[in-house]
């Protein structure tokens, strides 16, 4: 199994690269955002909760999550190459409970894949996409907690899995192609996972 964390800040280019890390190496996708939306567009008690949360720009508390992580992962990853985590784990809590959710499946996270983007490119970004797909949490004001919330608690992951030897920074500008080839080599070089256009 090849198990992935695609990390950076909103904005940063996370579903765009995830796409290409599905087809390339044969993953199953698990974004917690979209199944966080798909939980508020049915209106289940989960939606509910969690809409508190996202329209205030705050995390989803950390039990919420892996409760749903632990029911995709069994539900949905099973007997697909590997799973590329998109937006979690956020805190260094939830990477500890990532680690255990995978431990007691005999699998570990091989490769952190860090997004790196200047904050004014990431708002540019938002305020696009927002007009462009009209995503209600994509103005000024949500992105600005946004982004507070995502430095006061998401940055310390970067620490925690460079100690682990698991962090590979790259450079989130630039053409989407040059930014997957630079990911590809990081994958290859961190696990001996060659792309599929490669084998």
């Amino acid at each position: 199994m090849l198990n992935l964390v695609l990390f950076g800040a909103p904005g940063s280019g996370k579903g765009t690269q995830s796409e290409r890390l599905i087809n390339e190496y044969g993953l199953h996708h698990i974004s917690t955002g979209e199944v966080l939306r798909d939980h508020i567009r049915r209106g289940t008690e989960l939606g509910k909760t969690a809409e508190k949360y996202i329209s205030e720009g705050q995390l989803i508390p950390d039990g919420l999550m892996i409760d749903i992580l632990d029911d995709v992962l069994e539900k949905e990853a099973k007997g697909k190459k590997g799973v590329v985590f998109d937006g979690f784990p956020r805190t260094v809590p939830q990477a500890e409970a990532l680690k255990g959710l995978l431990g007691k499946r005999g699998t570990e996270l091989h490769c952190v894949i860090g997004l790196e983007v200047p904050e004014d490119e990431l708002v540019d970004r938002m305020l696009k996409r927002g007009k462009e797909t009209g995503r209600a949490d994509d103005n000024p004001e949500t992105i600005r907690k946004r982004l507070e919330v995502y430095h006061k608690q998401t940055s310390p992951l970067r620490d925690y899995y460079t100690s682990e030897g698991k962090y590979l920074p790259i450079n989130g500008q630039g053409l989407v192609e040059e930014i997957f080839d630079s990911i590809a080599e990081g994958i290859e070089k961190a696990t001996g996972e060659k792309r599929a256009s490669a084998r």
